[in-house]
C-alpha cells in the first residue's frame, strides 16, 4: 500500500476554499428558507373574499368576479403569451451572438509493404464567438412584428370579452338570487294568508257556521302554499350557487347582496345602442385585429420572392495542439431565391384567401351584432311595458283577495272565492317578479349587446 505526501494549500487555495464552503452553506440555508416558505402557502388557506355575513353590492361582485374567476386568468395569460411575442419576433433586428466549440478526433489506417497497416489517430480543436446581422430582408422581420402586435391586440380584445361575459353572468346570477329571494317572500305571504283562511274556516266550523268541506279546502290550499314555498327556498340555494360559481368562489360563506330589483327606466335609444355596439364590442376589435395581422401575413408571404442580406463576424482558435492558430472573419451573405416549388406562391394564395375570410368575418360579426343590439331593446322596452301591467294585475289581486276575505269573514262570501283570489294573488305576486327580474336582464342583456359594463 503507497503513502502520497499531502501538498500544503497555499493561504490563496484555503481562502478559495473557504469562500466556496461559505457560498455552499449560504445557498442550502437559501433552499431551505425557500422550501419552507412553499410549505406554508401550501399550508395556509387562501384569503376568502368575502365575510361571513357581509353586505355585498353588484359592482362589488363585479370586482370579486375580475379576481377569482378562473376563466379571467386564463384569458389574461392568453393575453400575456400573445404579447410575448411581440419581443420574439423583434429579436430578429438585433444581432444574433453566439460561441461554439467543436471537437473532432480523426483516425486514418495506411498500409505499406515494408511496415504493414499504420494507424494515424489526431485531434482538431475550434473554438470562437460569433456575431450575425439581418442586414435587410425586404419586409420580413417587421412583418413578423405586425402580426405579433396585431395578434396581441386580438387577444387582448378577447380577455376584455370574456371579461363582459363574465360581467353578464354574475349580472344574471346577482338579479336571480334578488328574484329567488322575492319569491320566497311571496310565497311566505301566501302561507300566512291560507293559515289565517283555515283558522277562519276551522272557526266557522266550530260554530256550524260553514261545512266541514271548507275545512279540507283550507287545508289542501295551506298544504300547496307550503310545498310552493319549499320549492322557493329550494331555488333560492341554488341562485346562490349560481352567483358563487359566476364569481368564482363555490364555496364562499353566507352573506348577503343588496336588492337593486326595484324598477327604473332605463332611456336609451336603438340607435345610440348600436353605434355603441359597434365602437365598444371587444369581440368586433378582435376580429378586426385579426384581420389586420392577416395583412401583415400576407405582406411577410410575398417578402420571400425577394432576397435576404445578412453579415457576420467571428473570431477563432482552432488546431491539433497547443498553441492553437487564431483569427477574425468577416463577411456578408446575399441569398436569391430563385426556384423552391411555388412554395412562396402558394403561400401568397393561402395569406389571400384567409384575410378575404376575415374580411367576410368582421362583416358577419357587424350583422350580428346589428341583431343582438335590436332583440336587445326591443326585449327592454317589452320588459319595461311588462312591469307597469304586472304592477296594476298585483294591486288588483291584493284588492281582490282582501274582499273575498272580508265577504268570507263577514259569512257572506265562500270558500271557493277565497281560494281563487289567493290563488291569483300568488301568480300576480309571481308574475309582478318575473316582470322585475326580466327588466334587469333585459338591461344586463343590451349592455353586453353593446359591450358596456
Amino acid at each position: 500500500m503507497g503513502f502520497r505526501k499531502r501538498k500544503r494549500l497555499s493561504i490563496r487555495e484555503r481562502s478559495i476554499c473557504l469562500m466556496f464552503l461559505f457560498l455552499a452553506v449560504l445557498m442550502a440555508v437559501a433552499a431551505q428558507s425557500m422550501y419552507a416558505q412553499a410549505e406554508d402557502a401550501q399550508a395556509a388557506p387562501p384569503e376568502q373574499p368575502i365575510k361571513k355575513g357581509e353586505v355585498l353590492t353588484l359592482p362589488q361582485c363585479l370586482a370579486i368576479a375580475r379576481n377569482k374567476n378562473p376563466q379571467i386568468s386564463a384569458a389574461r395569460n392568453g393575453f400575456l403569451a400573445a404579447k410575448s411575442r411581440i419581443g420574439e419576433a423583434q429579436s430578429n433586428y438585433y444581432p444574433q451572438a453566439q460561441w461554439q466549440t467543436d471537437v473532432n478526433h480523426f483516425s486514418s489506417t495506411t498500409q505499406s509493404q515494408l511496415i504493414g497497416s499504420r494507424t494515424i489517430t489526431s485531434a482538431n480543436f475550434d473554438t470562437g464567438p460569433s456575431i450575425t446581422q439581418n442586414l435587410y430582408d425586404f419586409g420580413r422581420t417587421s412583418s413578423q412584428v405586425g402580426i405579433a402586435k396585431f395578434n396581441s391586440e386580438a387577444s387582448y380584445q378577447n380577455f376584455e370579452n370574456v371579461d363582459l361575459q363574465i360581467d353578464l353572468n354574475v349580472k344574471t346570477a346577482y338579479y336571480g338570487v334578488l328574484q329567488a329571494q322575492r319569491n320566497v317572500s311571496a310565497a311566505q305571504e301566501v302561507v300566512r294568508q291560507a293559515t289565517q283562511h283555515l283558522t277562519q274556516a276551522e272557526g266557522f266550523f266550530k260554530v256550524g257556521t260553514a261545512p266541514k268541506i271548507d275545512v279540507i279546502n283550507a287545508e289542501v290550499t295551506l298544504s300547496n302554499a307550503q310545498l310552493s314555498l319549499i320549492q322557493a327556498r329550494n331555488a333560492l340555494q341554488v341562485s346562490w350557487q349560481n352567483l358563487n360559481n359566476a364569481m368564482g368562489i363555490p364555496d364562499a360563506p353566507e352573506y348577503v347582496i343588496e336588492d337593486n330589483l326595484a324598477y327604473a327606466p332605463y332611456p336609451i335609444t336603438f340607435e345610440h345602442a348600436l353605434q355603441t355596439a359597434y365602437k365598444n364590442r371587444p369581440d368586433l376589435k378582435s376580429f378586426v385585429a385579426t384581420e389586420k395581422a392577416l395583412k401583415q401575413s400576407l405582406r411577410f408571404a410575398n417578402a420571400g420572392f425577394y432576397p435576404t442580406l445578412s453579415g457576420s463576424a467571428g473570431y477563432n482558435w482552432s488546431g491539433e495542439r497547443l498553441p492553437l492558430d487564431h483569427g477574425w472573419s468577416v463577411g456578408a451573405s446575399l441569398v436569391v431565391p430563385i426556384f423552391n416549388g411555388f412554395l412562396t406562391k402558394k403561400q401568397v394564395d393561402e395569406a389571400t384567401a384567409n384575410l378575404d375570410a376575415a374580411s367576410a368575418n368582421v362583416e358577419t360579426l357587424k350583422q350580428q351584432i346589428y341583431l343582438q343590439n335590436r332583440q336587445a331593446y326591443l326585449n327592454l322596452k317589452q320588459a319595461e311595458s311588462s312591469v307597469a301591467t304586472a304592477a296594476v294585475g298585483l294591486k288588483q289581486a291584493q284588492e281582490n283577495l282582501d274582499l273575498a276575505n272580508g265577504r268570507y269573514a263577514a259569512g257572506v262570501g265562500s270558500n271557493i272565492e277565497v281560494t281563487d283570489a289567493l290563488t291569483s294573488f300568488s301568480n300576480a305576486q309571481t308574475a309582478y317578479i318575473n316582470a322585475l327580474y326580466s327588466h334587469k336582464l333585459a338591461e344586463a342583456n343590451l349592455e353586453n349587446a353593446m359591450g358596456v359594463r
